[in-house]
């Protein structure tokens, strides 16, 4: 997917310090060991710069749009006033800018923009860092001229200091010294005289696309309780909330105000932990793996604090030993355009309410620039996570767009490898074939909502390179053998694989034939010909091994040969049940909820009675395809009573152990890190949406 990219009426410009340093080269193969990550200077890190640029009106004017896009991250300011911030993330040979119509922020006379750039220098799921390309480029077009030129000023903003990484290295703690900031610098009366000159850079390498989706949106949100302490407060914003977290404080310079962050409060046994701040009452070293701390330095008399890096949390406890005075509490909270009212769901069932309703606002929360599996620890855009999030959020918004850039963003990735990486973008390598097997299900769910073929068209030959890709592993039957270049992953956490009879080292898997991979490839099989048949691409059994290709005079296409094949390898006519592998007796209901995803059961067979038997026993991921084979096999009131069932792995679990948004897995300490916001826990709005018969331009279940 390359594209010639925009060409600019300006240039690329950086901070000096950036100017004269190559880029890195960062895109590899997970298991690639040839390759070694590069040494990254560690005073370039986390860096924060601003940019001014003023320029005069003579009078009002029509129409006026900026053009802007910067690396990693900007926040945009129009004569002192926050306007937006992007872009959305993506590699540097297809990087995203952004159109922002800046009209009604324009005045006759002097004008500024401001521009708050960000480069974090990590690598990590969150950004493509870690890689030396840092700074922005804007044009400025009014009323068809271009206003704008290369000659900036700008400053490094020296009030963001750090100690460490969280998560994931997904980002660096916040001490933030009020002391060493600039106020006003967003407005026109500011002086800039001293500030250096931006330097351009000359041989920047960013291949520049229009960012298919809108950027974040940012909503204010206020405690629904605020308690005062004898050191400070504790502030209760009633939900998990994705953004960052702002304050006025008043006293003496150098007084400190520490900021703990957390999904829940600590329990008095863990709050009696040796390891834990005396006084805290939230839990900061929140059980997803991040460290949750911040920490404010004081200028004297009034402050303002915004944290710059979101976060996800519900509860704030601020901690100070100094007489500060705190108030006007809130939270930015920041998320993807999410306009549910036309949403017509109903139900008379508490339950079924409170289910969707985390369920909701665990999709909102995880819609930012991207699908991202948590707003916490890894905040990353997984390919599987798609199938599920990208479907509830059309279920709840009616929104494709941020379908399509995912999309967009994993056919980018087949330049790293034509089998498709599992995270994009980011400049953190994983690899994983189930995800992978899933994208032209993917791409097929995209034009059932939206009839869009021309961008079928435009992705199909990403979802051929992943075809071709696997390939490679087929053995004399026909299914996958020895996928060893990927991960597979059945299901995740280990603990929910519903002791899954195959070894599954996160290594490069083992020999033999496994249940669940070959399911995915067929099915995957079966949306490239449906894929063919929309595009009138005909058929080519080419690539396919001997002893399939000498059957082609059979009217059967291939994903219906391989059926067959996965029948007779997996098929236990004895139990009526599919079997875990090749060389096992074993029965999950990994090993049969995936055949009944894909339509790959025979009739007479046993998959319904046994998944009801066993309940949810897998990952909150896989209950998407859990429930969509029910309503294959033609049993959509069992696929309601799973959702609504009260068993240790249900909705009802997360519930009663106080989630208001879904969780990673069924219960707190069902995970050793369990995340206590994932939207890929979402399949109750697709299903309920399914079994309540809501009016949507396209029912949610696609004919395979």
């Amino acid at each position: 997917m390359k594209d010639k990219g925009k060409e600019w009426e300006t240039r690329w410009i950086c901070s000096p310090r950036f100017k004269n340093i190559k880029p890195l080269q960062l895109l590899h193969r997970e298991w690639d060991l040839s390759f070694q990550s590069p040494d990254h200077r560690e005073d370039l890190k986390n860096s924060h710069t601003m940019f001014r640029k003023s320029f005069q009106l003579s009078g009002k004017v029509k129409k006026a749009v900026l053009n802007i896009s910067a690396d990693d991250h900007y926040r945009l300011y129009v004569n002192g006033v926050y306007v937006t911030q992007g872009p959305a993330n993506s590699y540097a040979f297809c990087y995203y800018y952004n159109q922002v119509d800046i009209t009604e922020y324009l005045k006759t006379g002097r004008n500024i923009i401001a521009v708050h750039v960000y480069y974090q220098g990590l690598v990590n799921r969150a950004y493509n860092s870690g890689d030396y390309r840092q700074g922005m480029i804007a044009e400025l077009w009014a009323d068809g001229v271009q206003l704008l030129d290369s000659d900036w000023k700008c400053r490094d903003m020296k009030e963001y200091g750090r100690n460490r990484t969280i998560g994931y290295d997904t980002q660096f703690d916040e001490i933030i010294d009020n002391r060493k900031k600039l106020t006003g610098w967003e407005t026109s009366s500011f002086d800039d005289l001293d500030w250096d000159r931006a330097a351009i850079r000359e041989d920047d390498d960013h291949v520049f696309i229009p960012q298919p989706c809108d950027n974040v949106v940012i909503e204010k949100r206020i405690p629904v309780q605020i308690e005062k302490l004898s050191d400070g407060y504790l502030l209760d914003f009633g939900e998990e909330l994705t953004g960052t977290f702002c304050m006025r404080a008043a006293g003496h310079a150098g007084d400190e105000v520490i900021i703990l962050y957390g999904e829940e409060l600590l329990s008095p046994d863990t709050a009696a932990d040796a390891n834990i701040r005396p006084g805290a009452l939230v839990r900061y070293e929140m059980r997803c793996g991040c460290r949750y701390e911040d920490r404010l330095i004081l200028v004297e008399g009034d402050n303002e604090l915004e944290t710059f890096e979101y976060k996800c949390f519900r509860y704030v406890q601020l901690l100070t030993e100094a007489r500060v005075a705190m108030e006007d509490f809130q939270v930015l909270f920041r998320h993807y355009p999410f306009d549910d009212s036309k949403c017509r769901f109903h139900t008379d069932n508490p339950l079924i309410r409170q289910i969707w309703d985390i369920c909701r606002n665990a999709v909102r929360n995880c819609c930012q620039e991207g699908f991202l599996d948590c707003p916490s620890r890894e905040k990353g855009q997984y390919l599987g996570d798609l199938t599920v999030t990208a479907h509830a959020l059309y279920c709840l918004t009616g929104d494709t767009d941020l379908f399509r850039k995912a999309l967009m963003d994993f056919a980018h990735s087949t330049d790293i490898c034509s089998g498709m990486m599992a995270v994009a973008p980011g400049s953190f390598m994983q690899e994983i074939a189930d995800y992978s097997l899933l994208y032209p299900y993917q791409l097929l769910l995209y034009y059932h909502f939206t009839g869009d073929r021309g961008f079928l068209k435009m992705l199909y030959p990403a979802a051929e390179g992943v075809e071709k890709y696997f390939e490679q592993f087929r053995n004399d039957l026909g299914l996958l053998e020895q996928v060893n270049t990927k991960w597979n992953l059945v299901d995740w956490p280990e603990n929910l694989r519903d002791n899954y009879d195959f070894a599954l080292p996160h290594a490069p898997v083992g020999k033999g034939c496994h249940n669940v991979l070959n399911a995915l490839y067929i099915g995957m099989k079966q949306c490239m010909e449906k894929l063919r048949m929309i595009l009138q691409i005909p058929e080519d059994s080419a690539s396919l091994p001997t002893a399939i290709s000498e059957s082609s005079h059979s009217k059967a296409s291939e994903a219906e040969r391989l059926k067959q094949t996965f029948i007779e390898c997996f098929f236990d006519k004895k139990t009526g049940l599919f079997v875990d592998s090749t060389i096992s007796r074993h029965s999950s209901i990994h090993a049969n909820a995936f055949a009944a995803f894909f339509n790959l059961a025979p009739e007479e067979n046993n998959i319904a009675a046994f998944i009801m038997k066993k309940g949810l026993c897998c990952g909150v991921f896989v209950s998407y395809f859990v429930l969509y084979g029910l309503l294959r096999l033609g049993q959509p009131r069992a696929a309601y009573e799973l959702i609504i069932n009260k068993s240790e792995h249900s909705w009802y679990q997360m519930l009663s152990e106080g989630a208001t948004g879904a969780f990673e897995a069924w219960g707190k300490e069902q995970k050793w890190n369990t995340s206590l916001c994932h939207a890929w826990a979402s399949a109750p709005i697709p299903v309920l949406t399914e079994l309540e018969g809501m009016d949507y331009p396209f029912p949610s279940l696609i004919p395979l």
